[in-house]
């Protein structure tokens, strides 16, 4: 019984680290996609809410999601052709993009964004994102013109 209870003492004392091994890591390294620095972002987009930052750092690593979803928020008279200028004027590369202002104030263009990284992340391809965002959203407004 000597015997018995230090190695008890030693099993429950790493408990804790066996279960912090056991390949579970957060649900953020576990994203299949990046999202650029907030400090490269502009002070709108840092002073703003949490989902609209992220939105925001989404779009700029993601152009290739983005560019494929439109927006309903109407912005297609603004020239938007997809909802990643809802977030993007122009620029390709991380330190020659021009920011958009007009998603720090539409709720749609930041809803259609969280729902694509969501989606994302839960494995479903951009068929399926574009036909769930098209489903969800097309009812407050007209489509932009993807290109």
């Amino acid at each position: 019984m000597k015997r018995i209870y230090p190695l008890l003492i030693v099993l429950l004392m790493a408990a804790p680290l066996v279960g912090g091994c056991s390949g579970q890591s957060n649900h953020a390294s576990q994203q299949p996609f990046g999202l650029a620095a907030l400090e490269q972002m502009p002070a709108e987009v840092r002073q703003a809410p949490v989902t609209v930052q992220q939105a925001y750092q989404f779009a700029a690593s993601n152009p290739d999601i983005l560019t494929e979803l439109p927006c309903y928020c109407g912005c297609g008279a603004m020239g938007h052709q997809s909802n990643y200028h809802c977030y993007i004027q122009a620029g390709s590369q991380a330190d020659d993009l021009v920011y958009d202002n007009h998603a720090l104030g539409c709720s749609i263009c930041v809803d259609i964004t969280q729902d694509a990284m969501r989606l994302l992340a839960d494995g479903q391809n951009i068929e399926q994102i574009f036909q769930y965002v098209d489903a969800t959203y097309s009812r407050f407004g007209p489509a932009t013109p993807l290109q």
